[in-house]
């Protein structure tokens, strides 16, 4: 996997996991807002890791 993808790939994962512990903080259900981000960042972490799948079996 090309390294600028595995970096930004783990700045999605840092970003998303400091909200999910954020949210866990309060005791209510969190904004939908911030449901919302989690989500997104979810399809985006996935998005990225198919691309990089996808470079990795390309030939060279």
């Amino acid at each position: 996997m090309p390294n600028k993808l595995i970096a930004l790939l783990e700045r999605l994962k840092a970003h998303q996991r400091t909200l999910i512990l954020a949210a866990a903080e309060v005791d209510a259900l969190p904004a939908a807002s911030v449901i919302r981000q989690i989500a997104e960042l979810e399809n985006v972490i996935a998005a990225v890791e198919a691309v990089a799948e996808e470079e990795r079996r390309r030939p060279r």
